[in-house]
């Protein structure tokens, strides 16, 4: 489970986000929606303890990610939009590594990198060096990074961007077969995604939170992108007056 209260984040002068709250409970895949620059990407990187808030705080399964922040960090597993991969390595030798720095046990280490190789279906490239996969492989490979210590918590940041089309099907089908044991935040501004794969949908725009609902909810006698365009407008107008 994940709690975000009133989340403000300032550079300088420029208000990044604001009172920015949602919570996403267990067994759910929260679909963080919202345009370019709406403040989706600096959530992300709060809610993971990458950066300070200036204002708010997260919970991840009951850990403050700013007070107890080691506890917290074991429970997440992040995909950036861009994963930070080694690209001379090899799949296995870098999620061995990977493995160890996230605290996974030498003795246990063996059967978590067969784990999540099954689970990303990177088994048939295991022996392969990272720069010589095609980006939908890389993209593998980061979540299967994201996995490896099986965190309860799982947030992803744009995963399908830049991928192609069988690319994106194979990426979301293996988010939605890995939500049920675990809590997963997906911060993307592709409607589609959202619709076909997530139960609930918070709407940022202009760095505030438009709406938190189900998506069921949320999609009552009309389509997402129409929802979507609704929340949007209703926001900027409410922003200019």
């Amino acid at each position: 489970m994940v709690e975000v209260r009133g989340l403000t984040k300032y550079y300088g002068d420029f208000r990044a986000i604001h009172d920015v709250t949602f919570t996403a409970e267990h067994g759910e895949i929260l679909g963080l929606l919202g345009p370019n620059g709406a403040g989706k990407t600096t959530t992300m990187r709060i809610v993971t303890g990458f950066m300070p808030a200036t204002e708010g705080t997260v919970s991840v399964e009951g850990f403050d990610v700013v007070k107890e922040a080691r506890e917290a960090r074991r429970r997440i597993g992040y995909l950036p939009e861009n994963p930070p991969l080694y690209h001379d390595m090899t799949v296995s030798s870098y999620l061995k590594f990977v493995g160890r720095i996230k605290g996974v046990a030498k003795s246990e280490l063996d059967d978590a990198l067969e784990r999540v190789l099954d689970k990303c279906f990177l088994t048939d490239v295991a022996d392969r060096i990272v720069s010589r996969l095609s980006k939908g492989y890389r993209q593998r490979v980061g979540l299967a990074g994201a996995l490896i210590h099986n965190p309860p918590v799982l947030i992803l940041d744009e995963p399908t961007i830049g991928l192609d089309p069988k690319q994106i099907i194979e990426i979301r089908t293996l988010i939605k077969e890995l939500a049920g044991d675990r809590t997963v935040i997906l911060s993307t501004h592709i409607l589609p995604e959202v619709s076909q794969i997530c139960s609930k949908v918070v709407i940022i725009n202009e760095g505030t939170v438009a709406v938190e609902k189900s998506l069921k909810e949320l999609a009552q006698g009309a389509s997402l992108e129409e929802v979507f365009l609704r929340y949007i407008s209703k926001e900027s107008a409410a922003a200019a007056v």
